[in-house]
């Protein structure tokens, strides 16, 4: 029950006040509970793909350049040539055809500067898997 006070007049009131020792108990012992159970909880592990080192390298391999500029070149040995991201795959599979090789057996790499954006070269990939390229891939550096 509140508790009741006097002013003044004989007017009597009751005190609107909250009692916050129940809720500080209440924190207390949920952090008491939280600082015990977070040690115990181990970190989620995430498997990421490894890579090996193939035992021989292809014979033929083509590659499309993305530059600093987002502009497409396609390289095939020593020859190179400039694309869009429209006539990518249409390059790619007359290279491809040129050959004689089957279509799943020439790898495609793709090189980008590293300031280029992300949706660039999943663009790029896109374009190269709706096309019918079976093996597109991704350049990267590796550190010492």
């Amino acid at each position: 029950m509140p508790a009741v006070s006097s002013r003044g007049r004989g007017g009597r009131r009751a005190m609107a006040d909250i009692n916050m020792v129940p809720f500080i108990d209440v924190m207390l012992v949920l952090l008491i509970i939280f600082m015990v159970t977070a040690p115990l909880i181990s970190p989620s592990v995430i498997n990421l793909p490894s890579v090996g080192k193939a035992s021989k390298a292809p014979d033929r391999v083509i590659q499309v350049l993305i530059d600093k500029d987002e502009k497409l070149e396609v390289k095939e040995g020593k020859s190179t040539r400039k694309t869009t991201v429209g006539e990518v795959a249409q390059q790619v599979k007359a290279l491809i055809l040129d050959t004689g090789a089957a279509a799943d057996s020439v790898p495609v790499v793709i090189g980008a500067d590293k300031t280029v954006k992300y949706e660039t070269v999943v663009k790029v990939m896109d374009t190269l898997q709706r096309a019918g390229v079976q093996r597109v891939g991704l350049s990267v550096q590796t550190t010492n």
